[in-house]
């Protein structure tokens, strides 16, 4: 006897963000519940930026353009936060210059 095996995709149907967490509902009838802290753009945005939202493809992915954020639903289901985002370089202004070393010959 022989079994067929289906793998369904994950599809997002609707999305809301609290103070807290970030809520997806699927197609398939399921939510998903993560903590905000994950996504810090999500975390950081205005009430307005996160309502605003968009689903990618057949809902695979969930899009915010005001933040320029892209979550992937099996990335959800698989408990994957945002991966950390690069140290930015400090600048140093022009009146915080350390003096240079001098070079001191001994006679």
């Amino acid at each position: 006897m022989s079994t067929l095996t289906v793998e369904a995709i994950a599809r997002a149907r609707a999305v809301r963000v609290t103070d807290d967490d970030l809520v997806v509902d699927l197609t398939d009838g399921r939510t998903i519940t993560v903590p905000l802290v994950w996504f810090p753009k999500l975390l950081h945005a205005t009430p307005g930026q996160r309502r605003r939202w968009d689903l990618l493809g057949e809902g695979e992915g969930i899009h915010w353009p005001a933040i320029d954020e892209d979550l992937n639903v099996a990335g959800l289901l698989r408990g994957t936060p945002a991966p950390p985002s690069p140290p930015r370089k400090r600048r140093r202004s022009n009146n915080s210059r350390q003096p240079s070393a001098r070079r001191v010959r001994s006679s």
